[in-house]
């Protein structure tokens, strides 16, 4: 059996017909652009979010740089980030003119450590930029705490946490922004990209939506330099019939996750994902696979070192990559989110980063492993993931 990382052919036949129906309106109505479809969609997705205004744009990315932008960070500005996380999250500071900071993340749940954003801020630092990477909420209420004390803006890159909430509140509602991405294998996915900023203050909402149309207030009037960033209909179409099954989904994720958990724990040589808190919406299922030498590292001593990882300074990621081969010659496919953390992109080599800068993330780098989930991964497919992870690093598949 053959299991893909993630799959959309069982959601578009359960979803199919209300998908045609929905995409067929739109091509009539010749509205293609704007209009009751988009504003339909940002209105319930401002909902779900639990804040007042929601602004679709082209993706996620955009989403970022509209949000940075209405801010008012630009040229001299330092925003404090993760940089583990996708290259967007740190493309988008620099997109504006400002200068990312990168902060070490805490060794369980992959996210942005609190205490080291106290030290990283400056005279510069505008604003912070919580990651809520892999669907995992970041602790908004501390991170609001320290944005408070040091007068500091809160952007939330929520691309990965469609779904996701803290302390009962959606994620997105507790900065002054929450930026989202509908790319197909997010949570809630459209079909090709888009991308939402959601926010509370109106005058913020206005400002994002005139710099989304080339800075334009009212049409032929160009205020300032914006952007052409816009979610079409046919998407928000898509994206509006989703929408209601969003909450089933991230449920269906959070019991594979809780499985995963139960039958992979206490294996030799891996580390699954930490149980989450109850706000978690899975938009990956994260393994960490510790490095050789050790006896009871995964592959027990059989793998070789990575080629290319000394080329970055990084740790050596042999292990986790034997692990990945294996799997993907059993019939599983995984994915590496991400092998090269983005202070150690060859982009950002000039603001100084050396190896061994940020230890945690990089270690994480060379270790983690994305197994398969997606709201219809059936009980027999997640039993062969478990099954080959089970075969290739459990106590008797050690060699010493």
């Amino acid at each position: 059996m053959h299991v893909p990382p993630f799959s959309l052919s069982e959601q578009l036949q359960q979803l199919g017909d209300a998908l045609d129906q929905a995409v067929l309106e739109v091509l009539r109505s010749g509205q293609y652009i704007g209009g009751s479809t988009i504003s339909g969609f940002e209105a319930a997705f401002a909902e779900a979010c639990g804040v007042p205004h929601a602004i679709g744009c082209n993706s996620g990315t955009d989403a970022l740089v509209l949000a940075l932008r209405a801010l008012g960070i630009g040229a001299g500005d330092e925003v404090i980030t993760s940089s583990f996380s996708f290259f967007a999250t740190a493309e988008a500071i620099s997109a504006v003119g400002a200068t990312p900071v990168f902060v070490d993340v805490d060794p369980d749940t992959y996210l942005i450590d609190p205490e080291g954003i106290e030290a990283a801020i400056t005279p510069a630092t505008r604003a912070l930029m919580p990651v809520h990477l892999f669907g995992r909420p970041v602790d908004m209420e501390r991170i609001n705490a320290i944005a408070s004390a040091h007068g500091l803006r809160v952007i939330e890159d929520c691309a990965q946490a469609s779904g996701a909430s803290w302390a009962g509140r959606p994620v997105g509602g507790w900065g002054d922004a929450g930026c989202f991405s509908f790319f197909p294998t997010k949570n809630l996915g459209a079909a090709g990209d888009g991308g939402m900023v959601v926010c509370a203050d109106a005058g913020l909402a206005q400002r994002i939506r005139e710099l989304a149309v080339h800075g334009m207030p009212r049409r032929y009037l160009h205020t300032d330099l914006g952007y052409n960033s816009r979610l079409d209909a046919m998407q928000a179409a898509v994206l509006m019939v989703k929408l209601p099954h969003l909450a089933g989904w991230v449920e269906r994720r959070r019991a594979i996750a809780e499985r995963y958990q139960r039958e992979l724990a206490g294996l030799p040589g891996l580390v699954p994902a930490a149980p989450g808190p109850e706000g978690h919406s899975w938009n990956q299922f994260v393994v960490r696979v510790p490095r050789c030498p050790a006896a009871t590292s995964a592959c027990g001593g059989r793998c070789t070192p990575a080629a290319d990882s000394a080329s970055y300074g990084l740790p050596e990621a042999c292990c986790r990559d034997w692990l990945k081969q294996q799997l993907q010659e059993a019939g599983v496919t995984t994915i590496i989110y991400y092998p090269i953390p983005i202070h150690r992109q060859p982009a950002y080599a000039s603001l100084g980063y050396g190896p061994g800068s940020l230890p945690i993330t990089e270690r994480l780098c060379a270790e983690v492993l994305s197994l398969p989930i997606f709201p219809e991964l059936s009980a027999a497919q997640q039993d062969s993931v478990i099954a080959a992870v089970r075969s290739l690093v459990g106590a008797e598949a050690v060699v010493a």
